[in-house]
Formats: structure tokens, C-alpha cells, sequence
């Protein structure tokens, strides 16, 4: 089969014939129909994102049918579409701990460890090709999405997954006024969506690029959108303009970022008793005022990944029409052409997305 390979942070994305994965105890043969090509994949292959176990297949998420699975596995059926997650959990609660396989990124306090390691060492088959075998723990059966009728835009349920967590975690309710930061990125949009299928009745989405930020707005009336300056008293006051006073919650979902101004443009706006929760891939150590945080009594929360439960609750609103996919602006590549592909996901925002179909 055909899969793009990763021998090494700094080498070249490329294009390799490899041995079909065999199935093996816990886990699952997939066939992928749709992975997402997240914008800064070039950035994470030149070491930008943080160490991965090489050589390896790159690639996380995506939408695949199952071809085989292991005589322990019973959470999966052949013939069955799903997501996989590529999140993997070490299974002990005393200490947990969690990594995402075929990517960068390790759950707690980032560092890895031999458990880490070892985690990563054994399960080293990424999404980024024809086939992969996965743990069953990384994937759930999405009843019914073999009746979907376009599958690339499922690809973006990894990402919806993700921000549904952050939304969930933010306790968001009905009416509530959502502040999204970082809006015009992919997981920002996502987290747009979210709050919007949790029932805000405002979102204020704050972001950079003027057209991600427009093609929100069409999405929903509910949304109004800030153009960021990258200025914090600027960025705070337009945000609380947009809102007509404070957040009942704000979502972070900035990437790196030069500095922390837009993070704490965000915390000014919310409401005493709100809540802020962080999402993205902030770098920047955050001067949070003690007092602030004390006499408004604001819950800050981080948010990584997601449950099982939330991504099945998000293919529930895809399903019935909750969370319309239909604003999604697909960009399909194949698997022949990895330094293309990734050129073009570079240059995709907000809700315009790269998938590769292999």
C-alpha cells in the first residue's frame, strides 16, 4: 500500500510503498476513506510542532471502514464506517496518561515518559494512507455515516470532536454569549459550530482573516464577527462592542501566537461568574491578574482532546442536520503528491479544509 512516511522531524514528507498493516491483539485494520490535512502539517514534519517516535507514518484522525479487526476486539465490526480518534490512553487511572498516535502531542503535562515511549513505539501507523491499524481503543463506530454522502467533509469530525470537548467543558448553555478566539482558523470554526449546536444565542467569533471570518457570519445570524489588530485594549474593546457588554463564555483557540494579547483581550470580556477555557496552542505564559480572577470569580479551565461520548454526541448532530457541514469548503488531494498536499492545507482557514482522499 501507499502511505506518507516521516523518517525523521526535519526530512521530507514522502510518498512510500509499504506493507499492508497486519492485524494484530487489540487492534483494528482500517481502509481510509477521508483524513484531514491539518494547515500546519509542514510546520509539525520540520519540528515546529513538538517530537513524534520516527520513522513513522504520519497522520491522525480521519474517517475509515473497518477491513479486519482482532479476535479481542468487540467495540468494532467489519464493514463498519468510523472515526478515528488516534488518542490513545495509558488505561491507568491512578495516573493517567495519553498520547496521539501518528502526530505530535502528549496529554498531561506534555512530557514524555517511558510509558509515552513505549505507547508510541509499539502503535507507529498513522492515518496518512491506504491502510493503517489502529488500537480499538482510537476508534468508534459512527452508525449510519456509510449513508453519508460526501465523506471528506466527515474528515472534519476529528476537529468538531475536539472543540465539542472544549464547549462541553465550558458548561455553555442555551442563550449564552460565546466569545471564540482564534475563530479564523480551523479550530476555531469548529469551535464556532460547537457553541452554535450547544445553542448560543451569540457568538462573537474573533479571528484575522477577513474571509473566514465572513464566511461564518453566513453561516448563522447568531454570529457577529471581530477582526483582530493584535492589540489588547483595541482587541478587548471591539470584542465587548460585538458582544453589547460581557461573555457568559469564552473559547480559546488561538495557535502559536506572538504574544498573549488577544488571550487576555478575551479574559476582560468575560462576565463575573463566566467561564474561559483554553483550547489552542498558545505558547505564551498569561499575566493573569489574581484579583480579577478572584472577585469575579471566573472558572479558567484547559481543554485537550476529547471522549469517546462527545465525538459520538457531535456525529449525532452531523447526522440530524444540528451541525451543518454544508459550510465546509473541501479540498481534496491524493496520496501520490505529500509536499503538494501539504502546500496546499497550508494555505486553507476557518471552515476551508484539505483532505486527502487515498
Amino acid at each position: 500500500m501507499k502511505a506518507w512516511k516521516l523518517d525523521g522531524i526535519g526530512s521530507a514528507l514522502s510518498v512510500e510503498e509499504v506493507a499492508d498493516p497486519p492485524v494484530r491483539p487489540g487492534g483494528v485494520v482500517l481502509r481510509m476513506l477521508a483524513v484531514q490535512v491539518p494547515a500546519y502539517t509542514r510546520v509539525l514534519v520540520e519540528g515546529g510542532r513538538g517530537g513524534i517516535a520516527t520513522p513513522t507514518v504520519l497522520g491522525v484522525g480521519g474517517i475509515g471502514v473497518v477491513e479486519e479487526v482482532a479476535d479481542d476486539v468487540t467495540t468494532v465490526r467489519p464493514g463498519e464506517t468510523v472515526l478515528c480518534t488516534g488518542l490513545l490512553q495509558s488505561g491507568r487511572t491512578a495516573e493517567p496518561e495519553e498520547v496521539l498516535l501518528g502526530w505530535t502531542g502528549i496529554g498531561g503535562r506534555g512530557r514524555a515518559t517511558s510509558t509515552t515511549d513505549r505507547m508510541r513505539r509499539v502503535w507507529r501507523t498513522g492515518t496518512f494512507a491506504e491502510r493503517t491499524v489502529m488500537p480499538a481503543s482510537t476508534v468508534l463506530a459512527l452508525p449510519g455515516a456509510e449513508l453519508h454522502p460526501d465523506p471528506t467533509k466527515l474528515a472534519f469530525l476529528s476537529w468538531l470532536s475536539v472543540a465539542a470537548g472544549a464547549v462541553e467543558r465550558s458548561g455553555t448553555a442555551a442563550g449564552d454569549r460565546v466569545v471564540v478566539l482564534g475563530a479564523s482558523g480551523q479550530m476555531g470554526g469548529a469551535a464556532v459550530l460547537s457553541a452554535l449546536a450547544q445553542g448560543a444565542g451569540l457568538v462573537v467569533a474573533v479571528g484575522r482573516d477577513g474571509g473566514s471570518l465572513d464566511r461564518l457570519e453566513a453561516v448563522d445570524p447568531r454570529v457577529r464577527s471581530v477582526r483582530s489588530v493584535g492589540a489588547h485594549a483595541a482587541d478587548a474593546a471591539a470584542i465587548g462592542a460585538a458582544l453589547g457588554g460581557e461573555a457568559d463564555v469564552v473559547i480559546d483557540a488561538l495557535g502559536p501566537t506572538p504574544t498573549a494579547d488577544l488571550t487576555m483581550a478575551g479574559f476582560d470580556s468575560v462576565r463575573t461568574d463566566g467561564t474561559m477555557v483554553l483550547l489552542g496552542g498558545v505558547h505564551q505564559t498569561l499575566p493573569i491578574p489574581y484579583h480579577q480572577l478572584m472577585r469575579r470569580r471566573i472558572t479558567l479551565r484547559g481543554s485537550w482532546m476529547h471522549s469517546e461520548e462527545t465525538a459520538f454526541r457531535v456525529w449525532r448532530q452531523v447526522r440530524s442536520g444540528v451541525v451543518d457541514l454544508s459550510a465546509l469548503e473541501v479540498t481534496t488531494v491524493g496520496i501520490d503528491d505529500p509536499v503538494g498536499a501539504l502546500a496546499q492545507a497550508e494555505r486553507t482557514r476557518g471552515l476551508s479544509i484539505t483532505v486527502l482522499t487515498p
